[in-house]
């Protein structure tokens, strides 16, 4: 769970369960403290607003401190739903493979990209999202790690916080090539297939981890980054093909 935030301050009575339930609890039980420290702020900054209105010599400096003092309340505010709704999916409250879904398609579609999403290759591997476009063909899949969760690489060796992320990396390259497989097979020439991460909660290093043939980074770069690295160079009779092949031979997930 997170440590120091001045938005979840700690509280040794949420020290046991399950850290996810354990988070949100604490979330709820300190809201009216949030609410106190961001009154504090909002009066602090019609103060001090007001007081830099008159120095100056605006008109109406009481009203230019009054919404002053109301922006920094709304924008502390903001910043608060923000840090909390960043762990919804971490937390079960939101579907992770759906945020990334609608994210690949709406930047993706218009650059003549499809995007598969919850396909399986039968008795293999499972996954939350096949792209195929004209730079190459990547799955996506999607984790959440708690807020505090740093993910970085280190001699070459994914970490997720101070655990070994050998496994979750290992899955999914294991699938990606399973799915290569399968897929050139029937496509009758080689298919390379690459694997990314999207990351939902978690502290990504720099905003992207590439470690054991895996890459990951948050949700919001996954798309730029297949723009940005392109591979292969498919026409669109291959794309569609790839499509229509990888639509037939995948079995589609109830959900996803």
């Amino acid at each position: 769970m997170p440590n120091g935030s001045i938005y979840v301050p700690p509280d040794d009575k949420f020290a046991w369960g399950s850290p996810s339930v354990m988070y949100e609890l604490r979330w709820r039980e300190t809201r009216s403290e949030r609410r106190r420290r961001r009154n504090v702020m909002a009066g602090a900054g019609f103060v001090i607003i007001t007081a830099l209105a008159i120095y100056r010599g605006f008109p109406l400096p009481l009203l230019i401190g009054v919404l002053g003092g109301a922006a920094v309340w709304a924008v502390d505010g903001f910043v608060s739903w923000r840090m909390f709704e960043a762990t919804a999916v971490w937390r079960g409250k939101r579907s992770g493979a759906t945020r990334t879904g609608k994210s690949l398609r709406r930047a993706l579609a218009k650059q003549s990209y499809n995007v598969l999403d919850g396909r399986a290759v039968p008795g293999k591997a499972s996954i939350d999202h096949l792209v195929i476009g004209p730079g190459g063909v990547w799955i996506v899949d999607n984790e959440a790690w708690q807020p505090d969760c740093h993910i970085a690489a280190y001699g070459g060796r994914l970490f997720l916080g101070e655990r070994s992320g050998s496994k979750v990396a290992k899955d999914l390259v294991d699938a990606a090539a399973a799915l290569q497989e399968v897929l050139s097979r029937e496509a009758g020439e080689p298919i390379e297939i690459r694997p990314l991460l999207a990351v939902h909660g978690g502290k990504v290093k720099d905003g992207l981890v590439i470690a054991e043939g895996l890459t990951l980074m948050p949700p919001r770069r996954v798309a730029k980054w297949v723009l940005a690295n392109a591979y292969a160079s498919h026409t669109p009779e291959d794309v569609e093909f790839l499509s229509r092949t990888a639509a037939r031979i995948l079995r589609r997930m109830t959900t996803i």
